[in-house]
This record gives C-alpha cells, sequence and structure tokens, in this order.
C-alpha cells in the first residue's frame, strides 16, 4: 500500500512501521524512542538481533539529543557531509533502546538528504530507526515497489518518493575511538572523508556474526540475491547453461554466450553504476538463470562500496 507522507508520519507515531525513500537505498522505518516498534522491524525483516540499526534525525543540530558527545572531527564530518549518506557512530543517551543498537554502548546515526525523508522526520518530531526496507540478506530495494515486492504483507505500507538517486548505503564511520575507522564503505568515498579529517584507521576487528556487529549491514553474506553469484568474468557460459553478466564499462573481452547482460555503466561512471547496482541484480535475480557473473570494478571512489556489496552478496554460508 502507498502511504502520503503525512500518513506515513500517523502510522508511525502510532507505533507502525513504514517504507521511506531515502538518498541510498528504501528505509524501514519505525520509532527509534520505541522498543516495541523497532522490534517489528526486526520482526518484518527476519533480522538476527545482533545487527544494529541506523538512527536517523533531521539535522545536524539533532545529533546531541540522540548521542553523549560529538567528538570534534565527527562534528566536520557532520558539517562536511550532512544531510546525505554518511553515518557516524557515537556513544549513545540512554533514550536510545538497546534493541536499536543490538546492545552496544554506541549508536549508528545520520541525516538523510531526500526530500521525503526530511519531511517525514520533520512530521514524526522523533528519530527514526530505518535499515533497508528488505528481507534480511537480501538485495537492498532502491524503488517503493520493490519494498513492497519483499514486504508488502509484513509492513503498513511505503512512501513512494522515486528511484534512489545514490543507489548504495551509506559510509560509516566508527568515532569513538582516538582514530576513526571506516566500518561500511558507502556513498561518501573514503578519499572525501580523509580529505576532512585525516586518514583513518585500518579496521582490523574480525567479525563475529553470533554476535552484536560493529555496524549495520556488516555481515559476511549480505545483499545477496537467491541465484549464485560469481566476481569473476573469466566464468564464461557453458553449453546449456544460462548465465547473466553484470558487466562495467567497455568491454575487456567477449561477452559472448550470456544469456542476460545489464551494464551498469557503458562509459564507466561509479555513481551511474551504484545507482543501478541493486535494480540489476534484482533483474537478473528474477530471470530464472543458473548463475550471474560480475566483471571487474575499480576500487576508487564509489567503486569501494559497489565491490563490498558485490563481495557481500557473492559469499557463502
Amino acid at each position: 500500500m502507498f502511504l502520503t507522507i503525512a500518513e506515513a508520519a500517523e502510522i508511525l507515531d502510532h507505533g507502525g512501521i513504514v517504507g521511506m525513500p531515502t538518498e541510498t537505498v528504501y528505509g524501514l522505518a519505525a520509532n527509534a524512542l520505541s522498543p516495541l516498534a523497532v522490534a517489528k522491524i526486526f520482526e518484518a525483516k527476519k533480522r538476527p538481533w545482533f545487527d544494529p540499526l541506523i538512527v536517523h534525525i533531521p539535522s545536524v543540530e539533532q545529533l546531541a539529543q540522540v548521542v553523549e558527545e560529538i567528538p570534534p572531527n565527527a562534528q566536520k564530518l557532520a558539517d562536511a557531509f550532512w544531510p546525505g549518506p554518511l553515518t557516524l557512530v557515537l556513544r549513545k543517551r540512554a533514550l536510545i533502546p538497546d534493541l536499536v543498537t543490538s546492545g552496544m554502548p554506541s549508536v549508528a546515526v545520520r541525516v538523510p538528504a531526500h526530500p521525503v525523508a526530511q519531511e517525514l522526520l520533520r512530521l514524526c518530531k522523533f528519530p527514526i530507526a530505518a535499515p533497508s526496507a528488505n528481507l534480511f540478506g537480501k538485495v537492498s530495494p532502491t524503488t517503493a515497489q520493490a519494498v513492497l515486492n519483499q514486504l508488502e504483507e509484513r509492513i503498513d505500507g511505503v512512501v513512494e518518493g522515486g528511484a534512489c538517486s545514490v543507489g548504495v548505503e551509506s559510509t560509516i564511520i566508527d568515532c569513538t575511538g582516538q582514530q576513526f575507522r571506516m566500518l561500511r564503505p558507502g556513498g561518501i568515498s573514503r578519499e572525501a572523508i580523509e580529505a576532512i579529517i585525516g586518514p583513518l584507521a585500518k579496521l582490523t576487528t574480525p567479525v563475529n556474526e553470533n554476535k552484536a556487529m560493529p555496524a549495520p549491514g556488516t555481515c559476511k553474506r549480505h545483499y545477496s540475491p537467491d541465484t549464485p553469484l560469481e566476481i569473476s568474468s573469466a566464468q564464461k557460459p557453458q553449453s546449456q547453461e544460462r548465465v547473466g553478466l553484470i558487466a562495467f564499462g567497455s568491454p575487456k573481452e567477449s561477452r559472448e554466450g550470456f544469456a542476460r547482460i545489464i551494464n551498469l555503466s557503458e562509459t564507466g561512471d561509479l555513481r551511474e553504476a551504484a545507482t543501478k547496482l541493486y535494480a540489476a541484480l534484482r533483474e537478473l535475480d528474477a530471470a530464472q538463470l543458473d548463475r550471474l557473473v560480475v566483471e571487474s570494478i575499480p576500487t576508487n571512489g564509489l567503486g569501494l562500496a559497489i565491490n563490498d556489496r558485490l563481495k557481500r552478496a557473492a559469499a557463502q554460508g
């Protein structure tokens, strides 16, 4: 069911959950201050308790209401990139339920740039918890219809906001240590972050998927289509095999023999590729293919985030 912004705000105010557009992907929204409402997100998505949620606020000025302290470099990043696809992990205030943070003392926060998300946050007058509006581990939605295709019977509706302009999730920066760390690459590049605050620390902590995750979207296997995915353009189709290809740029070798081909950007534009990535995965996943193959994509700029999503989508188990 499609909702107006006012209808969505009323549903959220009464403890419901709705899909909302952001510039990155569509999120599944609930009142971040209500454990009962937040629990509905985990239930609808079949999301494990150890994967924390991102809290959305309407402006930089609201940050102090949900976190204990704002280090100077965190303030610099917020001033530089908010509203936008950047999430900051900071020490949480007690009003943020432990369910939102998977019991951790820190909370992930961002200010979305999408005008619909902004209006919804202003109408609600409370922070909104909103992970991607999909079943846990599956391909993230970048249109309202993609939300309904997965969750229509599990949620109270979705607000139409058009296709997402960024197309991959936000960059997550851990601001709780002496030196900040990138927990997840996303819509803001590492180069852009380091231009503001200097070098980021290397992420060396191994991920234990049976315990609370350091940030949303950091499970080994995530964003995954049902069709097996391989990151190797060398894996050419065999006879009688139907294989889909996610291409990038001009051909570096023959693309003959593939049943379906989607080029994320014929000109090699990483921004264009990011906006098309999840739609391409969904389209090929629905084409009844034996497997999917992805061509090599550069790792600079947004390419780091694209490759991160593809690596998780291709992970086994």
